[in-house]
């Protein structure tokens, strides 16, 4: 039987000096580039006050993949358009041939609804926002937390978090690049009666490995929004599941103060030469942490 063990947990912090002193960190999207590691993360102000945008992502990088220094400016900022004018979120980094694109959460002006957008460019520092890749109808909740994996047969399918019944639930499409266009289809799998994933799903990173089936790192919670990270497996072309762990694989230590928040929400995936896998992830909605985890079969 497949197993996902948690063998290390580690906090990862910024240094100081930067625009997210004192900021809540969220969504640390963590990706290999050369000797370094990189990140985008979502910073918010602390406490939150009615006019403060929900999210600004900026862009950083790390040696060790525990400390990360941040750039002064951000990388992807609200607005001008009153799409993203409440806030950007949840940023998520795919590589294409020209550059980069990043989809991330815009929250509109009223900060009523969260869409799902694009920004490219060649670099972190020049992402130009291009457009929106869904957007549900008014009323009607958020379209976020974007996930993207190639299938074995070499189109894409994009995982997404979507709003429906007052709960989450998870979302695909299928497009023939990275960037779409993008075709709904079923969702590809649902909350289970009676477990800590019964009644909210999130999308978190896909793991992809040689002779093994693609794995997700999913966020899943109880009505009451307590969060926890677990794990499913899918075929390479993502048509059926063919695994799934029975309880959670990560779950959050007692928050730090009364009111924070009962959560810990997976984000990111970096594998070492070694295969061990470093998730990252946040706690409470305001700190991060990386987490190495080994399978076991």
């Amino acid at each position: 039987m497949v197993a996902y063990v948690v063998e290390a947990l580690n906090d990862v912090s910024l240094t100081p000096g930067s625009p997210a002193d004192g900021m809540d960190l969220m969504s640390p999207y963590v990706w290999r580039d050369g000797d370094r590691l990189r990140m985008m993360v979502r910073v918010l102000p602390y406490p939150l006050g009615a006019g403060d945008p929900t999210g600004t992502i900026y862009a950083g990088e790390s040696s060790d993949g525990l400390t990360f220094a941040i750039a002064s400016q951000p990388a992807i900022a609200p607005g001008p358009h009153p799409v993203d004018a409440g806030g950007c979120e949840d940023p998520t980094v795919q590589p294409t041939d020209d550059g980069y694109a990043v989809y991330y959460t815009g929250v509109d002006a009223a900060r009523s609804q969260g869409s799902m957008l694009v920004a490219r460019g060649p670099d972190m520092g020049h992402l130009t926002k291009e457009a929106v890749v869904f957007q549900a109808p008014s009323g009607e909740g958020n379209i976020k937390e974007a996930t993207l994996a190639q299938t074995a047969s070499g189109d894409w399918r994009l995982f997404y978090e979507y709003a429906k019944d007052n709960a989450s639930r998870i979302g695909l499409a299928a497009g023939p690049g990275p960037c779409g266009p993008w075709s709904p289809l079923a969702d590809p799998f649902d909350v289970r009666a009676g477990a800590w994933d019964n009644w909210h799903l999130s999308t978190g990173p896909i793991l992809h490995r040689p002779g093994v089936d693609p794995v997700m790192f999913y966020n899943g919670a109880t009505n009451d929004a307590r969060w926890r990270i677990g794990w499913i497996s899918f075929d390479p072309d993502f048509t059926h599941v063919t695994g799934r762990g029975i309880e959670p694989m990560l779950m959050p230590p007692p928050p730090t103060h009364r009111a924070s928040t009962d959560i810990a929400f997976a984000a990111s995936i970096v594998v070492d030469g070694d295969d061990t896998i470093q998730l990252y992830y946040s706690l409470e909605d305001r700190r991060l942490c990386r987490a190495t985890i080994k399978r076991y079969a």
